[in-house]
C-alpha cells in the first residue's frame, strides 16, 4: 500500500462518517425541543453526551492500542447505528430527559471509539508506507473533505427536517450501514500490529494505558498546555454549536427549520475556508502557536459579537468567523500533538485529549445550558466567548517553550513572515525535519 492510497482511503472513510453523523447536526436541538424537553433539558442531554466521551475515552483508547484502530472505527459505526435509531424511539415514546441522557451516553461511547483511533491509524500508516510529507496539509485537507461532508449533510438533513424532524436520524443510520461496509473492506491496520486483548484484562489494560498517556500525554508540559486549551474553547464551543438553532430562529423570527440546514451549510463552508487557509497562512508563520494564538483571539472576539449583535445576519456572520477560525485551529492543533507523541501510545494521547476537550463540554453545556434558561441565549455566547479569552496566556506559555514541535515543516513556511528579518527564523533555516 502506497501513502497515496493510505491517504485517499482516510478522506473516502472520514468524509463518509462525518456525512453520515452531520445529518442531524443542524437539527438536533430542534428535534429534542420538538422532543417535549425545554432548553436547559437539551443541554443536560447534550452533556450527558459529552459526559460519555470523558467516561470512555481511556477504556476505548485501550481497545484502539490493542485490538487495533479498524476494529475501534468499527465498533464505533454499530453503536452510532444503535443509539440513532434508540434517539427516535425514545423521542415516538416519550422517554423524556432521563431516556435521553442514557442514550447520549451511549452515543458518547459511539463516538470515542472514533476519536484518536482513526488518526493514529492513519498516521501509524503513512510511516509504514514512508510518507515524507507534511501532517499538516493531510489533516487540513481531511478536514475540508469532512468539512464537505458536513454541508451535504446538514442541508441534506435541514431539508429532511423541514418534512419531518425524525428523517435526518433514520436516514443517518441508514449511511451508517453504508459506511460500516465500506471500512470492514478497505481500512486495514498498517504499521501497528494488534495483540491479544480479553475481557477480563481491562482493567489492568485501562490502568496501563492510562499510566503511559499521562507519561507521554500529561506529564509532558506542552501536550498538557494543548490539552488545557481543548479544555478551554470545547466548553464553549461543545454549547455554542448546538445553541445557535433556536437563537438564530428567534432572531429571524420565523419557525423555518430549513433555515438552520442552510446556517449550518455555512458553518461548514466557512470551517473548510479556514482549512484551506493553514497552508496559506503557514507561510507567513514559522510557528504553530502563532497561527492558533491568532485564531483563538479571533474566535473569542467573533463569539463574543454572536451575543451582542441582536440582529440574524450580523449574528450569522459571527459565528462564521468563530467557525472559521476552528477550521485554521483544528489541523495545526492535530499536528502539533502527533509531533509529540509516540506511536505505542498514539490512541490513548490524543484519546486523553478528546477526554479533557470533552470535560470542558460538560463544564459548558451545564452551566452555559443553566444560563441560557435563566437569562437567554445571547448571554451565554457572550459568557462563554469571555471564558474563551483564557486560551490566550495559555498558548503564550506554550510558544515560550520553543520545541520542535511548533515548527511548521516545509521549505515555503514562514518565508514570507515579517519576523524573519527581526531575527525569527524560516522553517527553512531551522534544523527541524518534515513529519
Amino acid at each position: 500500500m502506497t501513502p497515496e492510497t493510505v491517504i485517499r482511503n482516510y478522506f473516502v472513510t472520514a468524509g463518509l462518517y462525518t456525512l453520515a453523523a452531520a445529518l442531524i447536526w443542524g437539527v438536533n436541538t430542534l428535534f429534542l425541543l420538538d422532543a417535549g424537553l425545554d432548553i436547559f433539558g437539551v443541554f443536560i442531554a447534550n452533556a450527558a453526551f459529552t459526559l460519555g466521551s470523558v467516561l470512555f475515552e481511556i477504556p476505548t483508547g485501550v481497545l484502539a492500542d490493542t485490538r487495533g484502530r479498524r476494529v475501534s472505527f468499527l465498533l464505533s459505526v454499530a453503536i452510532l447505528f444503535a443509539t440513532t435509531l434508540a434517539y427516535v424511539a425514545v423521542a415516538e415514546l416519550g422517554g423524556g430527559l432521563l431516556a435521553f441522557s442514557l442514550v447520549s451516553i451511549l452515543m458518547g461511547l459511539g463516538f470515542t471509539f472514533y476519536s484518536g483511533a482513526v488518526e493514529a491509524w492513519l498516521v501509524d500508516a503513512l510511516k509504514e508506507t514512508g510518507y515524507k510529507g507534511q501532517l499538516d496539509r493531510v489533516f487540513a485537507r481531511g478536514s475540508m473533505i469532512t468539512g464537505a461532508a458536513m454541508l451535504v449533510g446538514t442541508v441534506g438533513g435541514g431539508i429532511l427536517g423541514g418534512i419531518d424532524l425524525s428523517l435526518p436520524f433514520i436516514i443517518r443510520a441508514g449511511f451508517l450501514a453504508v459506511v460500516f461496509g465500506l471500512a470492514y473492506r478497505t481500512m486495514h491496520d498498517i504499521g501497528f500490529t494488534p495483540r491479544a486483548f480479553l475481557l477480563s484484562q481491562l482493567p489492568q489494560e485501562v490502568k496501563s494505558l492510562a499510566q503511559q498517556s499521562i507519561a507521554f500525554g500529561w506529564r509532558q508540559r506542552s501536550i498538557r498546555l494543548l490539552m488545557a486549551v481543548s479544555f478551554i474553547q470545547f466548553g464553549f464551543l461543545s454549547w455554542g454549536f448546538y445553541a445557535w438553532q433556536p437563537y438564530f430562529l428567534e432572531l429571524l423570527g420565523r419557525n423555518a427549520v430549513w433555515v438552520a440546514g442552510v446556517v449550518a451549510a455555512m458553518i461548514s463552508l466557512s470551517m473548510i475556508a479556514g482549512n484551506m487557509l493553514v497552508d496559506w497562512f503557514g507561510q507567513f508563520c514559522g510557528r504553530r502557536t502563532t497561527l492558533l494564538s491568532c485564531a483563538a483571539a479571533v474566535q473569542t472576539i467573533a463569539a463574543i459579537g454572536v451575543g451582542l449583535a441582536g440582529n440574524f445576519w450580523l449574528a450569522v456572520a459571527c459565528l462564521v468567523i468563530v467557525t472559521g477560525a476552528m477550521g485554521v485551529i483544528g489541523p495545526v492543533k492535530q499536528a502539533y500533538l502527533h509531533q509529540l507523541i509516540p506511536s505505542e501510545q498514539r490512541a490513548s494521547v490524543i484519546s486523553l485529549d478528546g477526554m479533557m476537550g470533552s470535560a470542558g463540554g460538560v463544564v459548558g453545556q451545564t452551566g452555559l445550558g443553566f444560563l441560557s434558561r435563566a437569562r437567554s441565549i445571547s448571554d451565554g455566547y457572550v459568557m462563554g466567548g469571555l471564558a474563551t479569552i483564557f486560551a490566550l496566556p495559555v498558548l503564550m506559555v506554550l510558544r515560550g517553550l520553543g520545541e520542535e514541535g511548533d515548527k511548521f515543516a516545509g521549505d515555503k513556511a514562514g518565508a514570507k513572515s515579517t519576523c524573519a528579518p527581526q531575527g525569527v527564523p524560516t522553517i527553512s533555516q531551522m534544523d527541524g525535519t518534515a513529519v
